[in-house]
């Protein structure tokens, strides 16, 4: 899994993306819910629905309302439609065998004013950006944006017409877990501190470059031509 190994990932309650959950929720999915500890943490559901494929899922089920232990694509069919209210995708989507069939799939089942959050890792994070830049590699890890799980690669530009173009509004897709570092080495050091020289030199240009992922809040474009003018 992205960031760690899938162990620790499955038990995190990812702090960084309660921001984007929406006040109003009553029936939340989490597709990659691991051990359901980050919908489980959430106030005031009335059900809390799962997917994992893992064996974490035995573990969600004492927390969750339903659990699957499966692949999105091998539950899909059954999920309920325009049920959610909340359906949550952390690290998910970039290990989704088709990203794009998901996005024009998983908006069905949200209400017509649902919203769909959760996060992505930025191919663009400075230790990648540098790598690729000066050291003419690109080199798949166990672990952190270039996992060899993952099946697709996104920037924050690429992810947010990936949204559109499957019927999405974007509210918010900003970064988190900025300037992470994967190590203490002078390597990792030096990365960081160039990153955040090439941000200044460039008034701004580069500030993505700083981020691990990128979370986002989405909701239906026919919920967005809804919502009231703000005068």
């Amino acid at each position: 899994m992205a960031l760690m190994d899938s162990y620790r990932y499955r038990g995190l309650e990812r702090q960084e993306v309660p921001p984007f959950v929406p006040e109003r929720r009553r029936r939340a999915l989490e597709i990659g819910c691991g051990e359901g500890r980050f919908i489980g943490s959430l106030i005031g559901l009335e059900e809390s629905w799962g997917i994992e494929p893992s064996d974490a899922a035995d573990i969600a089920r004492t927390r969750l309302t339903q659990v699957y232990r499966a692949t999105f694509d091998d539950v899909e069919s059954r999920l309920p439609l325009s049920y959610f209210d909340l359906i949550i995708c952390n690290d998910v989507i970039e290990h989704l065998p088709d990203h794009s069939s998901f996005f024009s799939t998983i908006g069905k089942h949200l209400t017509p004013d649902g919203t769909i959050i959760g996060s992505t890792p930025n191919v663009r994070l400075y230790n990648n950006f540098f790598e690729y830049l000066l050291e003419k590699d690109w080199n798949y890890r166990d672990w952190g944006v270039l996992d060899r799980t993952h099946l697709a690669f996104f920037t924050r530009k690429s992810f947010q017409r990936a949204l559109e173009q499957h019927g999405f509004s974007v509210l918010r897709l900003e970064g988190i877990n900025t300037d992470f570092r994967c190590s203490n080495s002078l390597r990792a050091w030096t990365y960081l501190i160039a990153a955040r020289a090439l941000v200044v030199v460039t008034f701004g240009y580069f500030s993505d470059i700083r981020h691990l992922q990128f979370a986002f809040q989405a909701i239906p474009k026919r919920a967005c031509e809804q919502l009231p003018l703000q005068l």
